[in-house]
């Protein structure tokens, strides 16, 4: 982690100047995290897209919109690196979920499915250094109290322990969870049946800030299960009918144009390829023309209601008097979503049993519909791939810095950066250094970087020409090192089948460099072998 622990951000002089005060504590931002679940890249009317976002556009208009924001391919490691700045394996979700049954990496370390002890975790520092801290939303790092908010440095938390959740219930989503299981400051609660969970998020985050103000700063993060399946929305925002009769194929191709309009990929980009197990569109049947535009319409009204709730968290910021003083940062945590449980082992027997996904009762609270991959690939439409994938449109992601002190409002930026730039940043923002020990334990230094003097006009870059990132995720990994990368979806351990790109020159990752840049294809392969050993990322048993 590269950020000074001397002296404040120009965020933070800034802030004292205008308050005319010496206190730090007094002195010190707001910041409000907003993450929405598996929200594609295209998705937002900033990011090119149709769907009517007018308070995630009014942020980015009073911040800066990245281009180049990487996650992980799924939602629990994104998470992991999110509170950690660390790599997913050393945070201690080297997997999607924990361990598997029987599985050889079942009490390996990165295998834990929680928050490792080789991390401290972000929110823990900044309350340890006097914010309050709270959370609302989807948490995904462990089920039990050990591993729990609350245990993990947040002050009041309401939260769904799970990856997903019905959003009316607690009726479960999965086999092996048929209750979602949701906790209140660390303890188990009843889901209140009925309530939205965009609405009810959004509630009891401005609940905590109301009752917590005493005029220290605060850290609020709002985790979002939306859009994420089921799709599931209030009949008021239902309101997108008809809107997508033109199809998924020309869905992908508008929602391409409009990136190249926003001036967010360049000009002369070509669409990539359609994935060759998409159906095209006019061999649908009407039936299935029917079913897939209701799907669209649905998660339309859903990122709709979601910028709904955005627009109340911020508008009670302002009525509050706490707006000026904060820091926004909104985020997906992943590529579009592909994923069809309902039609699709090994969970689909137990939600057929539980959900009716017949025309005329989709979208409410006892239908479980996800869009798929059809749909997915326009909210992906620059890049190769989509969720659970290591190429970039499993790991290209929306990602807006809203605030005052935000240098070249309403700007595009293209500068590389990561999930994992996002703690130090915060931590930079408070004055707060991250610990090389805890208890005599050593703890393992944060590989994300803060963005601070990037965003302030301070710095041109984030990370310099030496900087390398790495990642592997359920049997997938990249390595990247300035415009190339390495990327591997059938195995890492079989080298023979990672392949090279050039980012810059092909961001759809199209054209296979191994052969004609056999060198640099040699130098990728030895820097991610480097990589892997010195964060303990494994690729089959040990011994």
């Amino acid at each position: 982690m590269r950020v000074s622990v001397g002296y404040f951000s120009l965020f933070i002089i800034g802030a004292s100047l205008m308050a005319g005060c010496s206190s730090p504590e007094k002195a010190r931002p707001n910041i409000l995290l907003i993450v929405a679940d598996d929200l594609g890249y295209t998705d937002l009317g900033c990011y090119g897209g149709e769907i009517h976002t007018p308070n995630m556009d009014a942020l980015a208009a009073r911040g800066v919109r990245f281009t180049q924001f990487h996650t992980a391919p799924s939602c629990a490691p994104s998470r992991a690196m999110l509170l950690s700045g660390n790599n997913n394996h050393v945070a201690g979700m080297g997997r999607q979920g924990g361990a598997s049954p029987g599985s050889w990496q079942n009490g390996q370390p990165g295998y834990e499915g929680y928050l490792s002890d080789r991390i401290i975790p972000m929110p823990r520092l900044l309350r340890n250094s006097g914010y309050h801290t709270y959370t609302a939303g989807k948490w995904h790092l462990g089920k039990k109290e050990e591993h729990s908010p609350a245990s993990k440095g947040f002050e009041r938390s309401f939260s769904l322990l799970q990856g997903a959740g019905n959003h009316y219930n607690s009726i479960g989503l999965e086999s092996r969870d048929s209750i979602s299981f949701y906790s209140a400051d660390g303890t188990r609660v009843p889901y209140p049946t009925g309530k939205y969970s965009t609405e009810l998020y959004t509630d009891k985050l401005i609940e905590f800030i109301k009752t917590g103000k005493d005029g220290n700063a605060f850290f609020a993060y709002a985790a979002y299960t939306s859009p994420h399946w089921p799709l599931q929305v209030p009949a008021a925002f239902d309101r997108y009918r008809g809107k997508y009769d033109m199809g998924y194929d020309s869905l992908r191709k508008m929602r391409f144009d409009g990136l190249k309009a926003a001036g967010l990929v360049p000009a002369a980009s070509r669409l990539p390829p359609q994935q060759p197990t998409v159906k095209p569109w006019n061999d649908l049947t009407v039936e299935e023309r029917r079913i897939e535009s209701r799907k669209m319409e649905l998660y339309a009204a859903m990122v709709d209601n979601l910028d709904y709730h955005i627009g109340r968290l911020v508008k009670f910021l302002k009525d509050d008097g706490l707006f000026e003083n904060t820091i926004i940062v909104f985020m997906s945590d992943n590529g579009a979503a592909n994923e069809d449980f309902f039609d699709q082992p090994p969970h689909a027997a137990f939600l057929q049993r539980n959900y009716d996904n017949s025309y005329d009762n989709m979208g409410s609270p006892t239908s479980f519909i996800s869009y798929g991959t059809a749909w997915a690939k326009a909210g992906t439409a620059p890049f190769h791939g989509h969720k659970y994938y290591t190429t970039e449109g499993g790991i290209a992601a929306p990602f807006i810095v809203s605030g005052h002190e935000v240098k070249g409002h309403g700007t595009i930026r293209d500068e590389f950066v990561t999930v994992m730039d996002i703690a130090p940043t915060f931590l930079e923002l408070a004055g707060v250094a991250y610990p090389e020990r805890i208890d005599s334990r050593p703890i393992a230094p944060m590989l994300g970087e803060s963005m601070n003097a990037y965003l302030t006009g301070r710095s041109n870059h984030v990370h310099d020409s030496s900087y390398v990132v790495g990642l592997e995720l359920n049997g997938r990994a990249y390595f990247r090192k300035g415009d190339w990368k390495i990327v591997n979806i059938e195995g890492p351990h079989r080298e023979e089948t990672f392949r090279l790109f050039n980012l810059k020159n092909d961001p759809a990752e199209t054209t296979d460099l191994r052969v004609s840049q056999p060198q640099r294809m040699k130098e990728m392969l030895e820097g991610w072998r480097a990589y892997r050993e010195k964060h303990g990322i494994l690729i089959g048993p040990p011994g």
